[in-house]
């Protein structure tokens, strides 16, 4: 792996197992909950066929081929407003520490931008420290309860920041 091969880009049909497996690891390695959070959602063996609408969009980290990570913008489910959610941000532990993490983030915040969204929302898991700290880097603020409905009740952690 260098530094000239890897790229982000958008999601791709032949990327669904492998970042399905990159997601499902995290889970494992950080000893997160599996039940209500995203390791049991419908679209995480199907990542391409879920990020298909105007206002939704995937991408992944590759390396020659390789899914190494990945992370997307979707509108917030079930919450009135110009409010996107950050999600399924997961890295392999080959990427990490390499900058990687925040040129992802940067991209997809540009992107929620760009699709006409106002704030940014996020949910995480109190495991995953160096994230949040990244998050509270970029401006996040913590809030004291969940927005929406995604579902993931395990989940302890919940950020939003006006774009």
């Amino acid at each position: 792996m260098s530094k000239e091969t890897i790229v982000i880009r958008e999601i791709e049909p032949q990327d669904n197992a492998q970042i399905e497996q990159v997601i499902r690891a995290c889970f494992h390695e950080f000893k997160i909950p599996l039940t209500g959070t995203a390791y049991e959602d419908e679209e995480t063996p199907k990542m391409y066929e879920s990020y298909q609408n105007d206002n939704d969009v995937y991408f992944v980290i590759d390396d020659k081929g390789q899914v190494l990570g990945g992370a997307g913008i979707k509108p917030l489910r079930d919450f009135n407003g110009r409010i996107c959610e950050l999600q399924k941000m997961y890295f392999s532990p080959n990427v990490r520490g390499k900058g990687l993490g925040k040129k992802m983030f940067e991209t997809c915040l540009k992107a929620a931008k760009d699709l006409g969204y106002e704030q940014c929302y996020l949910e995480s898991a109190l495991q995953l420290k160096a994230a949040i700290h990244i998050y509270e880097r970029y401006g996040f603020n913590h809030l004291k309860s969940a927005l929406g409905n995604t579902g993931h009740y395990s989940c302890g952690v919940w950020m939003i920041k006006d774009l």
